[in-house]
């Protein structure tokens, strides 16, 4: 894809930003119409149940791979050139990092995508974590809580001052990440026709994985078309969310793709909600969900920024070129929030009836 006519038109950064919003806005309306939902997907299997929000999120995920691994072989992006597999990665922020975004996320009810597309749609629930998330994630980019992340994040690394490709560690031929791809998307179809969920919800939960493919080819096609560096990233949210936050606060007004993600994904969602008539206004319904959703936005922030990226960022964007850290960071994930929801939601739930059977009066037969 070539981007030097465009280039003419527009200057480097005007462009990322465009294409960061175009990126934004297909991830938001598609997220939004199919509920695609890490935290929910991560519920039922710690429910013991494979129904329909795990078939979403599957096929949101093997549509990803295939899209990227096609985009690989046709020459339209390279995996090598992109940020999280040139830079050093950490095993032990994927580790230490994905159980506490895993468990913020159970306990926010939504990871960081999930609650900025709720936010677009009137949640304020969603929206006040949001920005908490946001804060603390700049906080642990640059602010005080930087120093702990690094200091984490420096236990153990990757070697050689880049990430590792799990397909060339295993020495799989070329086209491997595309046939697991297409045999996960397979069994996800599958799973989705015998829950009954409807083509138009997996058009659009495909949809989602197709807008990871889009920000890579994008911003690997700007940046062999600009004169100056061009970060290679695609859909993330912890540090598209704290550059958007110090580009609001700050006089630094710097565009680039990061920058025309956020308000992206806010439009692409909210004109989905506005089409299907699904705005609406929501906040906390009690104390307790406000303390919980600060909580875990605050254990977002900082676990997305140690991980490496959040739900999306490291486990669909950089699952997708199967970079190691991605994917056990997207696998610690996985185990805080299936250990969250048995420990504190589920426990919750049986002591509610156990206490509901206590105060049930006996009567007389």
């Amino acid at each position: 894809m070539d981007f030097a006519p465009l280039l003419d038109l527009l200057d480097e950064a005007a462009l990322g930003a465009l294409l960061g919003a175009l990126t934004g806005a297909i991830f938001g309306f598609s997220a939004q119409r199919s509920s695609f939902c890490l935290r929910a997907a991560t519920v039922e299997v710690a429910r013991r149940e494979v129904g329909p929000r795990m078939a979403v999120w599957l096929l949101t995920f093997s549509t990803a791979v295939v899209w990227v691994q096609a985009a690989i072989l046709a020459g339209l992006f390279d995996p090598s050139a992109s940020r999280v597999m040139s830079i050093t990665g950490s095993w032990s922020g994927a580790v230490i990092g994905g159980l506490m975004f895993g468990i913020g996320m159970v306990l926010a009810r939504g990871c960081s995508g999930r609650l900025l597309v709720l936010a677009s749609t009137g949640n304020l629930r969603s929206l006040i974590s949001g920005l908490i998330f946001a804060v603390v994630a700049q906080m642990a980019l640059h602010g005080w809580l930087a120093p702990a992340r690094s200091y984490l994040a420096a236990f153990w690394t990757t070697p050689a001052g880049q990430n590792v490709d799990l397909l060339a560690m295993i020495g799989a031929p070329a086209g491997s990440g595309l046939i697991l791809g297409l045999v996960t998307a397979a069994f996800a179809v599958f799973l989705a026709i015998r829950r009954q969920i409807g083509w138009t919800k997996l058009f659009f939960a495909a949809g989602v994985g197709f807008a990871v493919a889009v920000g890579w080819i994008f911003t690997f096609s700007l940046a062999q078309s600009a004169f100056e560096p061009v970060t290679v990233n695609s859909l993330t949210f912890s540090g598209p969310s704290a550059s958007t936050l110090m580009f609001l606060l700050t006089e630094d007004h710097a565009l680039d793709f990061e920058i025309g993600l956020i308000p992206g994904v806010v439009f692409g969602a909210f004109l989905s909600a506005l089409l299907s008539r699904q705005l609406k206004f929501e906040g906390f319904t009690h104390e307790t969900q406000m303390r919980r959703s600060m909580l875990g936005a605050v254990l977002m922030g900082f676990g997305a920024m140690l991980a490496g990226g959040c739900a999306i960022g490291a486990g669909v964007t950089g699952g997708s070129v199967f970079a190691a850290t991605a994917w056990l960071a997207l696998f610690c994930m996985w185990v805080g929030a299936v250990l969250t929801d048995f420990l504190i939601d589920q426990s919750n739930a049986s002591a509610d009836v156990v206490h509901g059977l206590a105060q049930t009066p006996v009567t007389n037969r």
